[in-house]
């Protein structure tokens, strides 16, 4: 089977071999599990991992988790033969995650419920299937929404970490992407024509979200100052590393 020809440009390319290399976070023969939702971040992480899979001098292996949080409108089922394509191992996990919100979620976003239920499936099928690292495709913008959330609801200055170990200490999760920017993501899938799933939420899109309201603030604000994203991954660096502290 002839693949398709995807072009990565440099400006991906270089922050994530370099993220990867600053919080060392791929070593010789981890099994990798990337989670992708439908969404531009994560399928353009797979094209990204599968290059440095290629060309890195370590050899590690990759698969893929989806969850289906069974909500209407999301139709991850075009998902499944564009990774045959690849010869990447695939799960799929369905669990309705909105209808078990409803019934538990107690004081907290469904954003935030979402995404713990959906980091217990993936590391339930990691486990399974012998994975030892969880990749994410959360990117440059998501971590500085994080911080500025973090901070003002709670008080605390902390966001997503770019490599740790998970509680149970037997999974190390990663985001190669902490220091790219969304824009250039959503050029990229829009360049390879990625089967982007539209609205691959749709139950955050029809609720009012935080982290939208902080994601409008930053880039209305980074109008005013060109470098305020490069000075956020400045302010957040000593926070990203667990792993190599």
């Amino acid at each position: 089977m002839v693949l398709p020809r995807i072009v990565l440009p440099k400006l991906l390319l270089k922050p994530v071999g370099r993220a990867i290399k600053d919080f060392g976070m791929i070593k010789e023969g981890d099994k990798i599990l990337l989670a992708v939702s439908g969404g531009k971040d994560s399928l353009s992480l797979f094209h990204l991992l599968r290059h440095f899979q290629r060309h890195a001098p370590i050899h590690f292996d990759l698969g893929v988790v989806t969850i289906d949080p069974q909500v209407e409108g999301f139709e991850p089922l075009a998902l499944t033969s564009f990774f045959k394509k690849f010869d990447t191992p695939y799960f799929f996990e369905e669990f309705p995650i909105l209808e078990q919100a409803k019934e538990s979620m107690k004081g907290d976003s469904y954003c935030s419920f979402c995404a713990r239920i959906k980091r217990g499936l993936m590391y339930k099928v990691a486990r399974l299937e012998g994975y030892n690292v969880l990749a994410l495709g959360q990117h440059l913008d998501d971590l500085s929404e994080s911080l500025m959330m973090s901070m003002c609801h709670n008080g605390k200055i902390q966001t997503m970490k770019a490599h740790y170990i998970n509680d149970a200490q037997d999974l190390r999760v990663i985001r190669p992407m902490v220091y790219v920017r969304e824009r250039q993501l959503a050029d990229f899938a829009a360049t390879e024509n990625l089967p982007v799933i539209a609205d691959s939420c749709p139950a955050c899109f029809t609720m009012p979200t935080e982290r939208d309201h902080f994601k409008q603030l930053l880039l209305t604000e980074e109008k005013r100052t060109t470098n305020l994203y490069k000075n956020l991954l400045s302010a957040m660096r000593p926070m990203l590393d667990e792993v190599n502290d």
